[in-house]
């Protein structure tokens, strides 16, 4: 099979990660007998940097021509008090729109061999296992009015939270579908006591789950699913939520993994005619500046989006499986980078790679 994938390292420690995550991603082709195909774009910092966009139009027809695409992490501190336009974080909120991809899975797993990495105790995390289904292009993030509005003496800033029955029908399908591969639950997060926006959210995915009477539905607003994620992490299988709300809970999984280095993600729009999914896959951490260039970034998430991009995008399970086995295998090792190994020499981003691959053959 032709694997047509393009590559968009990003910034910070995006370029460190994604190295490893194509070593891998070389390593199964070469392993499976595929045809590997990749292309390398500009998005975030780095393209402002080049380009003085955020995302150039080079980017978007590269995307738009590839089967998925693998990102690192965008965001540089010199650009915090850059006009939103100029933002790292622009190209990434306008690739995902430019490739429609409106589902985010965000799989949250507690490793055996990782529990005593998480700062919580044993008892609490052991067998934690979900996918977190974050909706992806509407919400306050792409709502209109927005903006900083100067009115004299007073200044005033507003963003919108939006959402059509469109859009939650078509991620709450998603959600769903998944579920009946799990463990046959959804659990839906709003915050329905105090928002319209939410009470239209609960009343469609209500309406949605009669047609999987297979799938057990429940509802929790948004501050109590935050604390039962720490308190009872079991009790989720498949959590769906809107945009804000799954980036916030999404990234608090991470302490049930033991480094938010550990979480992949696939971002997922509507199938081709191939029958592939249109697939944007990136780790959920940002680009950490601070230990860039130094070896040290985990890049098991990235690599865990590349078994998610099989999966997904290329519909290649046997080769998903062995990229997770391999992850795993690694982990029992204690072969790992310094944010799952308190003590002791760590291992450094290349090491990892290299020890993935070598598992996967």
């Amino acid at each position: 099979m032709k694997l047509n994938v393009l590559v968009l390292p990003g910034d910070g420690i995006g370029e460190e990660v994604t190295r490893e995550a194509v070593r891998v991603l070389r390593r199964v082709a070469a392993m499976y007998s595929h045809e590997l195909a990749l292309s390398e774009g500009l998005l975030g910092g780095i393209a402002i940097h080049k380009t003085g966009s955020p995302l150039p139009e080079e980017t978007v027809r590269l995307a738009l021509a590839a089967d998925a695409a693998l990102m690192g992490a965008v965001g540089l501190p010199e650009f915090d008090n850059a006009p939103p336009e100029k933002r790292p974080e622009k190209g990434l909120l306008g690739i995902r729109q430019a490739l429609g991809v409106y589902a985010n899975l965000r799989p949250v797993r507690a490793y055996a061999s990782q529990l005593d990495s998480s700062p919580l105790k044993n008892h609490l995390v052991e067998g934690a296992d979900m996918i977190i289904v974050r909706e992806l292009t509407g919400g306050i993030y792409y709502g209109t009015p927005r903006g900083i509005l100067e009115d004299g003496a007073e200044t005033r800033a507003v963003n919108t939270m939006t959402y059509s029955r469109s859009e939650i029908e078509r991620v709450a399908h998603v959600a769903f579908r998944l579920a009946r591969a799990r463990r046959k639950k959804v659990t839906s997060v709003d915050k329905s006591n105090v928002l319209e926006n939410s009470q239209l959210w609960r009343r469609v995915v209500t309406e949605i789950a009669g047609q999987y009477p297979d799938v057990a539905l429940d509802h929790i607003l948004v501050d109590n699913c935050a604390m039962q994620l720490i308190l009872n992490p079991r009790r989720f299988d498949v959590v769906l939520t809107e945009n804000l709300f799954g980036d916030i809970l999404s990234d608090e999984g991470a302490v049930l993994a033991g480094s938010i280095g550990m979480l992949p993600s696939a971002s997922i729009g509507d199938r081709r005619p191939s029958g592939a999914f249109v697939g944007l896959y990136e780790p959920v951490h940002g680009s950490a500046p601070d230990i860039a260039g130094q070896n040290k970034a985990n890049p098991l998430g990235a690599i865990g989006s590349v078994a998610a991009m099989l999966a997904y995008s290329f519909s290649l399970q046997e080769e998903a499986s062995a990229v997770e086995a391999a992850v795993e295998a690694v982990l029992r090792s204690g072969n790992v980078t310094a944010d799952l190994r308190p003590s002791g020499a760590p291992a450094t981003t290349a090491q990892v790679g290299e020890a993935v691959c070598a598992a996967i053959g």
